[in-house]
């Protein structure tokens, strides 16, 4: 397993020789890994022939910086990980590799309704981050596939736009892989190593309230599961930001069913400071 920290050291080795022909995978992390992480890049080394996980932390997605100085940081314990799950490359840029000329006055992408919406609206900037940053790790990667969580299913939605805009959606196809659960349901995040011993005995509230919504849907209105959702969270001492119910395919907010269409409920929390986002398909 080789480890690169420069961009241009990245493209020489996967333009080189012995890795020509050759298809790429790709598997963005932010370190303090898991076994969801793992499924990605299992997913990668069992549809492509090389394997490539990125470990950076963006400030430039964190609305509050607090939250950015808390983000855990398990870097050696990271690239133990990668080797032994057969990663081929590993790159691990500084701030300065990835925003070489600062990172004040990024360029700003058009992603309309999806930026406003719940992670949209309740962090404001944070998918302009996501994509300043996956622009130049796609860039500099350029795989063939991409392999992300469905745990981040409003950021998958992003990237493939983002896809789009950056006119790479002919050439990268986007992965969205299921949600890795903890035996209890909890699904696995790099925030969980924040909770203490109580507070992890609560977070498993998250994925109930959202098969509490599963389980109960029926067509007709939703309001009243959703609000019954959000107060099984807050009755467990979660802050909640919303829980919501959308059609799958577009994010379109919903309280109506039709008993047809697909839809998904998302919602986040906060358990003191750690935030827990989370989703589940329900049809």
């Amino acid at each position: 397993m080789n480890i690169i920290r420069k961009a241009t050291e990245l493209k020489e080795q996967l333009n080189s020789n012995e890795n020509k022909n050759k298809s790429i995978g790709f598997v963005p992390t932010m370190g303090a890994l898991h076994n969801g992480h793992l499924s990605l890049i299992g997913a990668s080394k069992s549809d492509t022939d090389l394997t490539v996980c990125s470990i950076f932390v963006n400030p430039a997605q964190f609305n509050d910086p607090k939250d950015y100085e808390k983000y855990p940081n398990t870097i050696e314990k990271d690239v133990q990980f990668l080797k032994e799950a057969g990663t081929d490359l590993v790159f691990i840029p500084s701030v300065m590799e990835i925003y070489s000329d600062g990172s004040a006055n990024l360029e700003q992408y058009d992603l309309g309704y999806l930026e406003t919406i719940l992670e949209g609206e309740y962090r404001p900037g944070h998918f302009q981050g996501v994509c300043q940053v996956m622009s130049r790790l796609l860039r500099a990667v350029m795989p063939h596939q991409l392999f992300m969580g469905q745990k981040d299913y409003q950021q998958c939605m992003v990237i493939q736009k983002l896809l789009r805009l950056i006119h790479l959606d002919q050439t990268i196809s986007l992965q969205v892989c299921p949600t890795v659960r903890e035996a209890d349901g909890l699904a696995m995040s790099s925030r969980n190593l924040r909770l203490n011993e109580q507070e992890r005995k609560k977070a498993v509230a998250v994925s109930k309230a959202l098969q509490f919504v599963k389980e109960g849907i029926k067509p007709g209105d939703l309001t009243r599961l959703e609000i019954e959702a959000a107060s099984q969270l807050s009755s467990n001492g979660f802050k909640v930001d919303y829980f919501e119910i959308a059609q799958a395919d577009s994010l379109v907010l919903t309280n109506e069913w039709n008993g047809k269409s697909k839809l998904v409920a998302l919602t986040a929390a906060f358990l003191n400071q750690v935030r827990l986002i989370d989703n589940m398909l329900l049809n």
